[in-house]
């Protein structure tokens, strides 16, 4: 804590690294609150990368500091926001709302300190945040920046924050938390599973009938694997004399009332299984996981620059990723981690997971750095710059699209679009929608395009998922076949059975 303190009051930049488990996102907000950060009307923000972390968060910190959330403590996520301007001190947030923060105002007068939590995600929100504070900082000595990450990129970072800029740099100093960490044995098999998902089945049911207590963490990759194994979970019958058995999914997709669920204490004489993607990797802290099942994939997003799609890709996760899904165990005492795969192989994984700056769309991240006055995207302070084919592209498309000028400065219309929470070809869709009559049709895709998809295909169904999809199908596209399933379910009354009944 006194380090904490010292380094922050010196430097304008901290890097702090630490094991999870070492109370980096719910302590140091705390003390940072108690040596007055949060005076003269200022707040402290926090930001998280994913909306069921900073709401978690929020309510743990408000807990330990004996009020409710919304109160000294607040969060502010996407469609949800619990915190009062008067009263909060310490607010949780995702990403994307710190750079619509600062779009709206540009130094952030309303912060003493930004806590940039998780940056080893490397999100693009992540690196927006970094290459936009770095500018900020520039223009406010005052302003304090907490970089919070598990593992070992922090001089990396160091030197990014460092990096002369007409003849100015910033001080960043690097310190290391040790967390209160259990010892976690792992264990690898000996020969590569045919699926994943059945081997994992497998192995939890084999920790449930043959070690002592303990709550599992299950890591898949996506919503289709992990109701299918919830599934398969449910309805596995319970061996005689064995405690009871209680299995919770967890995605990003899921609703949030659903997601609070992994949080909820449960009798010692119940077992929970959560089975989750990587959205349990960091941040969420599940109490009493003792045994962790890790499949050794994850889903990554990947944008094609030659045919300007994106493709949701199953790929072998980092070793970063796999030490940060091991990290879940061993929080409340020893722990196991149970590898769905060969220690040879984890030796042949990457070390970290590309960034997604550098796989990803960036035609409305351009237009987000040109509305906050970055004219020349080339000379942003990127941490991992983004490969050059993938930012002409998303200058053409911004260009097609009418946000761009010729010049490559932001349009009327690229105003416009910049300020809606989509991408910029859905935001073009819905800004042209008035003038051909279908604001309603572009509204309701629009609106279904924001889930990762409406339609589950389990390995074992996937004949019957097809037939269940084509009875929407139609020529035109996926995108009419959305319609076509929202006007359905409007039609019987939006009755719960619809889903049940395509089934």
């Amino acid at each position: 804590r006194t380090d904490i303190l010292y380094l922050l009051e010196k430097h304008q930049v901290l890097i702090v690294t630490g094991e999870t488990g070492s109370g980096k996102s719910t302590q140091i907000p705390q003390y940072l609150m108690e040596a007055g950060w949060a005076q003269k009307g200022q707040m402290i923000g926090i930001t998280q990368p994913r909306r069921v972390a900073a709401i978690s968060l929020a309510k743990r910190v408000a807990e330990e500091k004996g009020c409710l959330a919304g109160q000294e403590v607040g969060y502010c996520v996407r469609f949800d926001d619990c915190f009062d301007k008067q009263d909060t001190k310490i607010k949780f947030m995702t990403e994307g709302i710190l750079v619509n923060e600062i779009m709206a105002n540009p130094l952030l007068p309303s912060y003493s300190v930004i806590m940039l939590d998780e940056a080893h995600e490397r999100s693009l929100l992540t690196d927006m945040c970094l290459g936009l504070m770095k500018k900020i900082l520039r223009k406010r000595p005052d302003l304090r920046l907490l970089v919070s990450s598990a593992t070992l990129e922090a001089e990396a970072l160091q030197n990014f924050f460092q990096d002369e800029v007409e003849n100015k740099s910033i001080s960043a100093e690097i310190l290391s938390i040790q967390g209160r960490v259990y010892p976690v044995e792992v264990y690898y098999l000996n020969d590569p599973v045919a699926n994943y998902v059945k081997a994992s089945v497998e192995t939890v049911m084999k920790i449930h009938e043959s070690q002592r207590m303990g709550h599992v963490l299950v890591f898949l990759t996506g919503q289709d694997e992990v109701e299918e194994a919830t599934n398969l979970l449910k309805n596995t019958k319970n061996t005689p004399g064995v405690p009871s058995m209680y299995v919770l999914p967890l995605y990003g997709s899921l609703p949030q009332s659903e997601q609070m669920k992994v949080f909820e204490p449960f009798s010692p004489k119940v077992r929970k299984v959560v089975v989750a993607t990587n959205i349990a990797e960091a941040s969420v802290t599940i109490n009493g996981i003792v045994y962790v099942v890790d499949s050794g994939f994850v889903k990554l997003n990947f944008f094609n620059p030659k045919t300007s799609t994106d493709a949701l890709v199953v790929v072998p996760a980092s070793q970063s990723s796999a030490e940060q899904r091991a990290g879940r165990a061993g929080r409340v005492s020893s722990g196991k981690v149970y590898r769905l795969y060969r220690e040879e192989d984890f030796k042949c994984l990457p070390v970290h997971t590309v960034p997604e700056i550098q796989r990803s769309n960036l035609a409305t991240f351009i237009l987000q750095l040109k509305s906050l006055g970055v004219d020349n995207i080339a000379h942003f302070s990127f941490p991992a710059a983004p490969p050059s084919n993938i930012v002409i592209n998303a200058l053409e498309l911004d260009y097609a699209l009418g946000a761009l000028d010729s010049s490559g400065n932001l349009t009327e219309l690229g105003m416009k679009m910049v300020t809606f929470p989509v991408s910029t070809m859905q935001a073009k869709m819905l800004l042209a929608s008035g003038e051909f009559g279908c604001s309603q049709e572009a509204l309701t895709i629009v609106a279904m395009l924001q889930i990762e998809s409406i339609f589950l295909q389990p390995s074992h169904r996937r004949a019957e998922a097809r037939k269940a999809k084509y009875k929407f199908s139609v020529l035109e596209g996926d995108l009419l076949t959305l319609s076509n399933v929202y006007n359905a379910f409007i039609q019987v009354g939006m009755r719960f059975y619809f889903s049940h009944s395509h089934s």
